[in-house]
């Protein structure tokens, strides 16, 4: 999925295409931020989950870690604060503000120390990630989506990335379809705003014949 590596590019066929590391450290950033900022959330208020519910949406929501004891509270805590960011960045985003949710996100990669830095472990070859080796779990997570989600403003997927477009819900998605159409968060949200459209037709008068 994402690769810390990975290029978001558009193919020839109209494809998002990621490498692995990429994908999947883009997605990593969707679901923290869908599951650790507060808003709205299918229809409903969403609040942000605190203590051993905070932790357990963290290690849920990013990549099982080699170290049993991360995220601890701590950890959890200081993430879900770069979440915060990271959302403010889509929001921009979703408001057409490019030049603003590419200053804000500078500022991020600044503040998290990304670099580019080639790694190699658990019997992996050598591949390229997006933080120092000795950087704090928080912040390593934070600088690697940060980076992701710059590559993906930095193209023509930008358009690929916003808030769910259904009634009371604020969730992120990121739309790596052939078509793009990719316009909810979720299924469920989809399926809302059909069940709504088909209901709203439904309860028109019908015309008359003449």
């Amino acid at each position: 999925m994402l690769d810390d590596s990975d290029v978001n590019r558009v193919g020839v066929t109209g494809q998002v295409e990621f490498d692995s590391h990429t994908s999947d450290v883009v997605e990593y950033a969707v679901a923290l931020v869908n599951d650790v900022t507060a808003g709205e959330r299918h229809g409903r208020p969403f609040a942000a989950p605190a203590g051993a519910a905070l932790v357990a949406a963290v290690r849920a929501a990013v990549s099982p870690d080699r170290d049993p004891n991360r995220p601890n509270a701590a950890d959890a805590a200081e993430l879900a604060g770069w979440a915060m960011r990271l959302r403010g960045v889509v929001e921009l985003v979703d408001r057409g503000d490019v030049d603003a949710a590419c200053v804000e996100l500078n500022a991020i990669m600044r503040e998290t120390e990304a670099v580019p830095t080639l790694s190699r472990h658990d019997g992996e070859p050598w591949h390229l990630h997006f933080h120092g080796s000795d950087v704090a779990w928080a912040l390593s997570w934070a600088a690697s989506m940060a980076t992701g989600l710059a590559i993906v403003l930095g193209n023509a997927a930008i358009d690929r990335l916003g808030l769910c477009n259904a009634p009371a819900c604020d969730r992120v998605y990121i739309d790596i379809s052939r078509n793009g159409t990719r316009r909810f968060c979720s299924t469920a949200c989809q399926n809302r705003v059909k069940a709504a459209a088909f209901r709203a037709r439904k309860a028109q008068p019908a015309s008359p014949n003449f």
